[in-house]
């Protein structure tokens, strides 16, 4: 695999951890009912886990932008 196809994966999944952030981040509750298995996580950490997820695709975005 050449190096500019890594490079577009890396954006890829950095576009997806920043997309997948947004609605725990957004409509936590919502969020919840689609994840069953998390039925039992609070708001909070759920808005943490969607603002960590969000934060890491910028920050990864970022750097394999550059």
């Amino acid at each position: 695999m050449s190096a500019e196809a890594w490079h577009t994966l890396a954006v890829a999944v950095s576009l997806v951890l920043i997309i997948e952030g947004v609605i725990p981040f957004l409509y936590p509750a919502r969020w919840r009912q689609l994840v069953i298995r998390m039925a039992e996580t609070d708001d909070r950490t759920m808005r943490m886990i969607g603002l960590f997820s969000m934060s890491l695709g910028l920050i990864l975005l970022y750097l394999f932008n550059n």
